[in-house]
């Protein structure tokens, strides 16, 4: 097990962790029933915070950010000497936590998407693990709530008193529904991006030859070229400029600089 706390990449503290580093680590909160603020993120996720001074904030107050994407991994062992045996993977985090609660008797609750996906989501997981129990679903609105809508939401959540949160609303608004509510869920609460559409089989995953050697964007973009081109074509080789830049002790102060937000999010 490998659990060696954060790293900096371009100012975002990443976790030096595999899977059963992160699977203790909320296993623990899960057992004790405390909130634990947990996401994945991949170069697009790294790169958010590390352009935006607030997310930045944000990423940084999680208790558990965890290297999802494999140029992530490998940043870790250029800049700090941190090797690590594998990513550890959203997608493969949340089957493995749901593996995990199933043979405990936890529940889970899902939020984000659309309630079509959810439900597929749901009945794929619970085919592949007989005994996990689903608390509830419920799917994203694709806007910003009201202050009271939002604590409806919470308060929704708290009655069905799940033991694990998933969040997936993309990048980066899950991390900062993450940031924002889980003290007050009090649970661990999980942002796991594309994780809700792969299991509920909406979208295909790259084979993992492509996932292994860094190229799963490459499939993703194939797949999705009007949504992701962006992300991929300009936010990739900035990462990399941003990393050697980083390597070489450059803009230390603006790779630093983080900013507390102005004003809660209430995404939902």
């Amino acid at each position: 097990m490998i659990d060696r706390g954060k790293r900096s990449i371009l100012g975002v503290g990443v976790d030096v962790v595999d899977y059963d580093g992160a699977l203790a680590r909320i296993a623990d909160a899960v057992e004790r029933q405390r909130p634990l603020g947990v996401s994945a993120l991949a170069v697009h996720g790294v790169m958010t915070g590390a352009l935006d001074p607030e997310h930045k904030f944000r990423l940084n107050r999680l208790d558990l950010v965890v290297p999802d994407g494999q140029p992530v991994r490998w940043a870790l062992r250029l800049l700090h000497g941190e090797p690590l045996p594998d990513r550890v993977y959203g997608p493969e985090l949340t089957t493995r936590l749901c593996a995990l609660a199933a043979e405990r008797g936890w529940s889970v609750f899902f939020f984000g998407s659309r309630q079509p996906v959810l439900d597929a989501l749901a009945a794929n997981l619970q085919r592949r693990y007989p005994t996990l129990r689903v608390a509830g679903t419920e799917p994203s609105t694709f806007r910003d709530l009201t202050a009271e809508e939002d604590a409806a939401l919470r308060q929704r959540i708290r009655r069905l008193d799940p033991d694990l949160i998933f969040v997936g609303l993309g990048c980066p608004r899950q991390e900062a529904f993450v940031y924002e509510h889980v003290a007050a869920l009090g649970r661990p609460t999980i942002a796991v991006g594309a994780a809700f559409d792969f299991h509920a089989g909406l979208l295909p995953q790259a084979p993992h030859w492509m996932q292994a050697s860094g190229l799963e964007w490459l499939f993703r973009l194939a797949v999705e070229p009007r949504r992701l081109w962006r992300r991929y074509v300009l936010l990739n080789p900035l990462y990399c400029i941003m990393i050697a830049a980083q390597a070489l002790g450059l803009a230390k102060t603006r790779m630093a600089r983080q900013v507390e937000p102005r004003e809660a999010l209430r995404h939902g």
